[in-house]
């Protein structure tokens, strides 16, 4: 059995690829690697709020991750109070402990890079760009898109594979809550 190809094919709707309304991704020319190398994954959601608002809540990502607390912040809840300072980014800060900024554009997106180390041996070396865009009548959209490189070994497409599977409720909840906290702001 060919687990790259099982691993590696989406199923009819799309998941666990992707997630939500389509994603304008405009990936750093720096961040791409050979054709078929990397698999994306996209997640996104519609929002009332402004690009301001959320931007100013992705931006809390470098304190806590907003998704499923009990599982990926030790049962602590994710700040449901913005700190505006944490909108004074530099390359090479942290968000969610596990990864690093790599580039952003104020108030359009943050592209975030998996620390070496534990985090890249368990997840792979993952790259995530997340990205607002103005919708139609008005609102906004959040979305996230995830550089998922090859993981060696026999399995490699398996976990891949799984790692989409695992990471799309965690994402969803994440971009929905982030959304949610940003239509609150009033900006």
């Amino acid at each position: 059995m060919d687990l790259h190809a099982f691993a590696d094919t989406p199923s009819p709707r799309g998941l666990p690829w992707r997630w939500g309304p389509s994603v304008s991704a405009t990936p750093a020319t720096s961040l791409l690697a050979p054709e078929g190398e990397i698999r994306i994954a996209t997640r996104a959601v519609r929002s009332a709020a402004s690009p301001a608002a959320l931007f100013l809540w992705l931006c809390q990502l470098r304190r806590a991750p907003y998704s499923y607390d009990a599982i990926d912040n030790f049962a602590r809840r994710s700040p449901r109070v913005p700190d505006p300072g944490l909108q004074s980014l530099r390359r090479g800060q942290t968000f969610m402990t596990i990864f690093t900024l790599v580039e952003f554009e104020r108030d359009v997106s943050l592209t975030l890079r998996m620390n070496e180390g534990w985090p890249t041996r368990a997840f792979g070396a993952l790259t995530v760009t997340y990205r607002i865009d103005r919708t139609l009548g008005g609102g906004s959209q959040l979305g996230a898109t995830l550089r998922m490189p090859r993981i060696g070994g026999r399995l490699g497409a398996l976990r891949r594979y799984l790692l989409a599977w695992s990471d799309l409720p965690m994402m969803r909840k994440q971009l929905r809550t982030l959304s949610t906290l940003a239509a609150k702001e009033g900006l």
